[in-house]
């Protein structure tokens, strides 16, 4: 960890020096030297890697490190926080304040010097210790040749016959509601057990109606509600501002003339249980409840006259298969590795976590007896079945992880129980964070990704759910290994998870150097309690429930947490904007909810921001804000409809634009009319964009040219969103009459979204011509009219095709004009007759889904689906067909 902690002062002293050097007058040249003196621990650090383990003078050497880096960093963090209080003032509140100010480089200087005293102690007494250090294992270095990150599917050892045995006791049994549980101490693969139950063909087609909620330790009813009512496929506007009680009517009404199948996944208490019961309605038509719990209790509780299904540990045989399996995938174990990896596998006592986990660790290194033995050994001192012991069975694979992964895999401790993690935000947490470090011409994001895709593969972290291009969406994280990360995060300082209600004793205990502190509930007990924490560098609020923050507390992060540079608020939701956040100088990600209707002109000061996201209940968002002198920016995220202006200034048409951001990846949601060249010319590296409003503003023609024009100068975009939102008016009296032509789109588009465009199906010509087109998204009423007929010669890279609400009746279409289509999915498509029976001859076609579906579309699909199953014998592959909901 301190590695990360000197890395990332070290780029901030350097960032400091080249843009903002005015604030560090009086003590640049101080700050000038400690940087150097910095750097030479930085590479005493590299050096020691490999010595901390073994010997409790390096880690004492290493531990004073991080203590005085966080000294440092908080000394130079105050001053330019003072500085650029004092920059902003008027001439002459300067004058008034220049004693003050004196006073204080005098201090900095003092406290600069006393830093570097300590720093040359710490250098002399490493120097003494310890003469000669070999090198650790390498800084990263990411492949010559990128990968993309794509996961595998995940392997389950040992669990055909007991999925079997839960089918059974599913689908046999009374007609009346009953409740099966499965029970198991963590990691045995309760999780793993049920998500293979409800994907069971069986299952999905005995059950008319199926959903998924996790429940975990801080559940909210509203959530849970929510979650299912999500599952399937209900969720709208109204919906979600209901209150729990108005919910459980919700789901009450939506199963009680229906076969359903809920599972209820890591059920803790039996409070838990009775409080969302009463939403399930027992209509005597064979539905069920399949229940997870650590805790035999619970289980017995929900249905005392049905035994649990006790999840057993695994065979030393499907041990050993199962570490096989993830270490070496298609491949074997070679004969000399056997003997210790059957040794290891059997250490591990049966506890699929623990087997799982120590198979990353193996599978990342080179696959030698020396390491493999090591590993034993470790192994061996352990017992997983106890879960404390199984704790540091676990904590072998964070012990042995690259210095740049550990700070990555210790950040998901921030996330609450069972939170399923969008890998996007997570991307841009780790940046500015300051956790990623450049190489090469990689943008920070994509080297961020990279660093996410390593974790998956050591099975330390789980993915969720899927892009429709097969990279990773969402993640989760084991509770055991969260616990894990917690536990390794407040013995770093790194992390400090506050998950009850908090008490003055709580607030009072953050350790002097805590650098990240997280609330889980009760944000509003936590917000009028007056916190402080003047070294926290990040705070998140997550809570079941957004809740309003009452005016007189809107000033409080400011008084907090005044260094704080990851603010991620959105769970709360403030009556104004809190203006006090723009002094905030050193913040870098920003996500906050609010009703107001303006981001300020002040937001600009924010010369550190990388990540701005809005959520506003406003339906019009005006950003006043000067995002073009901000040169760190890099993504905004506003709901609604968004105008964002171009530069205040203009600039000589002779001389290099000072605007342009080249910095820019993300811009969304904005309003066609913002889409100039004043804009969109100064964003050259912009990657996703998405645009919502009167799009027939956007396509529009004045004097041969159209905004849209601006569009095809975007050589980096890859993702676009057309959302066309012409309330009051209705979408059909104010509809695109048709696209531009393909030349006009942006050269490298690879994800298109649609809504509510309304156009003709011949429209469908232009997007079957654009050349690196990969996934495309038709959502409700994107295209109009009964019948598509596409032409020859295009899409000849889609893979993913997406069809919402349409009155589309006749689909023709074959292999020639979708020829590596691998996934279809249409919702909602209740006028279509027949899906084409021409995919049945795509060969690349994996997964067709059909929401709703008219039952002759459905029929087509099977038909489908068995040419499919015939060519499989010849080819090996796997067609999957999801109707949802299933016939009866």
């Amino acid at each position: 960890m301190a590695d990360a902690v000197v890395e990332f002062l070290l780029a901030n002293l350097k960032e400091l020096l080249l843009y903002h050097v005015d604030l560090l007058s009086g003590v640049k040249d101080q700050v000038e030297s400690l940087h150097r003196e910095l750097s030479l621990m930085k590479a005493f650090l590299k050096d020691s890697r490999e010595k901390r383990d073994e010997s409790a003078y390096v880690r004492e050497i290493v531990r004073q490190i991080t203590d005085v880096t966080y000294e440092a960093e908080d000394i130079i963090d105050t001053f330019v926080v003072h500085a650029a209080m004092q920059k902003a003032r008027s001439a002459l509140k300067r004058v008034f304040h220049a004693l003050d100010h004196s006073n204080m480089l005098r201090s900095v200087s003092e406290d600069i010097k006393s830093i570097k005293v300590k720093v040359k102690e710490i250098y002399d007494k490493k120097m003494f210790g310890i003469e000669s250090l070999q090198s650790g294992e390498p800084s990263y270095k990411p492949s010559a040749r990128k990968r993309a990150p794509i996961v595998e599917e995940e392997n389950v050892v040992g669990f055909d016959e007991e999925a079997r045995t839960v089918v059974e006791r599913l689908t046999d049994g009374p007609e009346q509601l009953e409740v099966i549980s499965v029970v198991g101490m963590g990691g045995l693969g309760k999780t793993t057990l049920a998500k293979k139950v409800y994907s069971d063909p069986s299952i999905e087609y005995h059950f008319y109606i199926r959903a998924w909620v996790y429940m975990s330790q801080q559940y909210c009813r509203r959530e849970v509600f929510l979650g299912i009512l999500d599952s399937m496929g209900l969720i709208t506007d109204q919906v979600y501002k209901m209150n729990d009680d108005r919910l459980a009517e919700e789901l009450f009404r939506h199963l009680r003339s229906n076969r359903y199948l809920i599972v209820i996944d890591d059920v803790w208490t039996t409070e838990a249980w009775n409080d969302i019961k009463m939403a399930f309605p027992n209509t005597a038509c064979g539905s069920r409840i399949l229940l997870t719990s650590r805790n035999t209790e619970v289980a017995m509780h929900a249905n005392p006259y049905c035994n649990p299904h006790r999840l057993r540990f695994l065979t030393n045989e499907e041990s050993w298969e199962l570490l096989c399996k993830k270490v070496f995938r298609e491949g074997s174990c070679p004969p000399e590795l056997q003997e210790l990896g059957q040794r290891i596998s059997k250490r591990c006592d049966g506890l699929p976590l623990a087997i799982v986990v120590v198979s990353g660790l193996l599978s990342k290194r080179e696959k030698t007896r020396t390491w493999w033995n090591k590993v034993a050994e470790s192994v061996s001192t352990y017992v997983a079945r106890d879960p404390t012991q199984c704790m540091d069975v676990l904590a072998l694979s964070y012990k042995h992880l690259p210095d740049h992964l550990k700070v990555c895999f210790i950040y998901f401790g921030a996330f609450p129980e069972d939170f399923e993690i969008p890998v996007s935000k997570l991307l841009k947490l780790w940046v500015a964070e300051g956790f990623i470090q450049q190489i090469g011409q990689e943008t920070l994001e994509d080297i961020a990704e990279e660093y996410l895709v390593d974790l998956v593969d050591r099975n330390l972290v789980i993915v969720a759910k899927k892009r429709a291009n097969g990279r990773i969406k969402s993640c989760r994280i084991h509770d055991m290994l969260r616990d894990l990360c917690i536990r390794e995060g407040a013995e770093e300082n790194f992390l400090q998870v506050i998950r009850g209600i908090p008490d003055r004793a709580s607030l009072t205990s953050i350790p002097n150097y805590c650098r990240r502190l997280c609330i889980h509930s009760h944000v509003l007990e936590f917000v009028s309690s007056r916190p402080s924490g003047p070294h926290v560098r990040s705070f998140f609020c997550f809570s079941m429930d957004e809740r309003d923050v009452p005016r007189e507390h809107t000033s409080f992060v400011h008084e907090a947490f005044n260094l704080v540079r990851i603010l991620d608020l959105k769970s709360i939701i403030f009556s104004r904007f809190p203006n006090e956040i723009v002094q905030l100088v050193h913040l870098r990600f920003l996500s906050l909810s609010g009703h107001f209707k303006v981001l300020p002109p002040a937001i600009s000061n924010l010369w550190n921001l990388q990540t701005l996201v809005v959520v506003t209940t406003s339906r019009n968002l005006d950003i006043q804000a000067d995002l073009w002198k901000m040169l760190q920016f890099r993504h905004l995220h506003t709901s609604g409809l968004s105008c964002l202006h171009g530069p205040r200034a203009e600039t000589r048409k002779d001389s290099e634009d000072p605007f342009v951001r080249r910095n820019i990846q993300t811009i969304c949601t904005i309003v066609p009319e913002c889409c100039t060249e004043n804009i969109l010319s100064r964003t050259p590296n912009l990657k996703k964009l998405g645009i919502r409003g009167k799009l027939v503003m956007l396509v529009q023609e004045r004097g041969g040219m159209s905004l849209f024009d601006n569009l095809a100068k975007l050589d980096h975009l890859e993702t676009l969103k057309l959302l066309n939102d012409t309330f009051p008016l209705d979408p059909f009296k104010c509809h695109i009459p048709g696209l531009p032509q393909s030349y006009k789109f942006p050269p490298n588009l690879k994800k298109l979204t649609l809504s509510d465009t309304l156009l003709d199906w011949s429209e469908m010509s232009t997007l079957g011509m654009l050349p690196n087109l990969e996934v495309l998204k038709l959502k409700d009423y994107a295209f109009k009219g009964s019948r598509w007929e596409p032409l020859d010669g295009g899409f000849r890279l889609l893979r993913v095709l997406q069809l919402g609400r349409s009155d589309l009746v006749h689909w023709h279409a074959s292999s020639h004009h979708f020829p590596r289509l691998e996934r279809v999915v249409l919702k909602h498509c209740t006028h279509l007759e027949e899906i084409p029976c021409g995919f049945g001859e795509v060969s690349a076609l994996q997964n067709m889904e059909l929401y709703w579906p008219t039952p002759a579309a459905a029929a087509s699909a099977r038909l489908i689906q068995q040419q499919k199953q015939q060519d499989q014998r010849m080819v090996n592959s796997a067609f999957k067909l999801l109707i949802y909901p299933p016939d009866l």
